[in-house]
């Protein structure tokens, strides 16, 4: 009778894009400290969209629905965001990585400030909201 063989290797579980766990051979990598907060993605992304219409892309909101498989009003939620004061903006896409917990706010939160044209009224709001 043969003697079983054994292999030993080491794997690490990542979550794909859609959730599903992966197996992945190796060590899991050392650098990777949190995730991105959603709203600084979802920010990231309404940049995104603005320079796809621009260039020519995509030829309006509804376009970018249609490729995003999102409706048009999920699409002009995100592309609110670009109505954030301009150093506000840059301080969300600066937060770092959250490693446990919520993130410091959620879209949600945000939504009162778009609505706020004037960008002296969303620095009062933005200071209230961080403060809590």
């Amino acid at each position: 009778m043969k003697p079983a063989i054994q292999h030993t290797a080491r794997v690490h579980f990542r979550r794909s894009a859609h959730g599903q766990k992966q197996v992945h051979a190796g060590e899991a990598p050392k650098n990777l400290v949190g995730r991105v907060p959603r709203v600084a993605r979802l920010l990231a992304l309404a940049h995104r969209f603005e320079r796809l219409i621009q260039t020519g892309v995509a030829a309006d909101y509804a376009d970018l629905a249609r490729l995003g498989h999102v409706t048009r009003a999920r699409v002009t939620q995100i592309m609110n965001l670009l109505s954030l004061a301009p150093d506000i903006q840059e301080q969300i896409l600066c937060w770092s990585p959250v490693t446990e917990g919520k993130d410091p706010i959620s879209e949600r939160g945000l939504r009162a400030m778009t609505a706020a044209l004037e960008w002296r009224k969303q620095h009062v709001l933005w200071q209230k909201t961080m403060v809590k």
